[in-house]
């Protein structure tokens, strides 16, 4: 028996809860699944899980094995990097996972360059504004903007990026220039779908106000609000790695300037394992060099992250 691939199967199995989804995911068949944790229970002569007709669930056993076989799996992977890394090449495969518009516009080309300099890597990025269970989808690193984090991640804290008002010249100039903030009650306003409420919230110094606005057209894409709004379809309020291109040269510009909504915090996160593949924390260390270079990202020297207090995380760009 091949005891790493049956750990493996066994773990990734209890993980995804189902022989079907742990065979999709390890790239091989139900029956092959099925067989490997026959062959790993009679080896160890117990029973690690319990079959029914709603599915599988671990044992006592199963789930005291599941520990100390996540340990072991992470521990030879964490050696395996660390042999290739002093032999100057990393391998393997990491899954990515970002919001779709941070994705698209910045983490794209970042992947691409790093793929260049590590060329026995393999990288799936997985573009979703929803939140997704790390260890149930076999993510090795997520990139959230806005909080609070999830349990059960390891967490770098790499950026606090600005929010403010943005417009078209044309859109202005069509429909005037707000002088103070009640004058955006006559304008339209472009609003992340998820965002409830008919106000916004404006910041200048210690100062906090509450401002109407009118929000004719909602969408739930990062990357649509930009369009949207270099096409003329109203005001929006943006983080500054959004826009930070269209501002520099012209297509948009500050709305209400001194005025901000708020900021947006911008995190790495791994699952909470003892180990990480060398891989993982490349990866990240190149990522944070590269958004260092980029304009609307105001990286800080990164630091840990706690997240056992908290359990649910905000991935859309305009969350507070």
């Amino acid at each position: 028996m091949d005891t790493l691939r049956a750990m493996r199967t066994f773990v990734r199995t209890l993980e995804l809860g189902s022989l079907s989804a742990a065979a999709r995911d390890l790239g091989t068949t139900q029956p092959t699944v099925s067989k490997l944790l026959a062959q790993l229970e009679q080896h160890l002569a117990v029973r690690l899980f319990q079959r029914s007709t709603r599915g599988l669930s671990p044992t006592e056993q199963g789930r005291q094995f599941y520990l100390d076989a996540r340990l072991v799996l992470d521990g030879f992977d964490a050696a395996v990097g660390t042999v290739q890394g002093m032999a100057g090449q990393l391998s393997g495969l990491l899954r990515i996972n970002a919001p779709v518009g941070l994705g698209q516009l910045q983490l794209n080309a970042i992947v691409g360059r790093f793929l260049a300099a590590h060329p026995a890597v393999e990288i799936e990025l997985i573009l979703d504004d929803r939140y997704i269970d790390m260890v149930a989808e076999g993510v090795d690193i997520a990139f959230r903007l806005g909080g609070p984090l999830p349990p059960d991640v390891t967490g770098r804290h790499l950026a606090t990026i600005p929010r403010f008002l943005a417009a078209s010249p044309a859109y202005l100039q069509q429909r005037g220039v707000p002088r103070q903030p009640a004058d955006l009650d006559g304008h339209d306003f472009v609003r992340f779908a998820w965002t409830p409420g008919t106000t916004i919230e404006l910041h200048r110094g210690d100062q906090a106000i509450q401002v109407p606005v009118r929000s004719r057209y909602r969408v739930n894409n990062a990357l649509a609000i930009r369009e949207a709004i270099v096409h003329g379809s109203g005001i929006a309020a943006c983080p500054d790695w959004l826009i930070h291109d269209l501002l520099a040269r012209g297509a948009l510009v500050q709305v209400l300037p001194g005025w901000a909504v708020g900021h947006q915090d911008f995190y790495v996160l791994t699952p909470s394992r003892r180990f990480q593949p060398l891989r993982v924390k490349t990866f990240i260390d190149f990522t944070v060099e590269q958004f260092r270079q980029l304009g609307g990202f105001h990286v800080a020297v990164p630091a840990p992250v706690a997240s056992d207090q908290t359990n649910a995380l905000f991935t859309s760009p305009y969350a507070k």
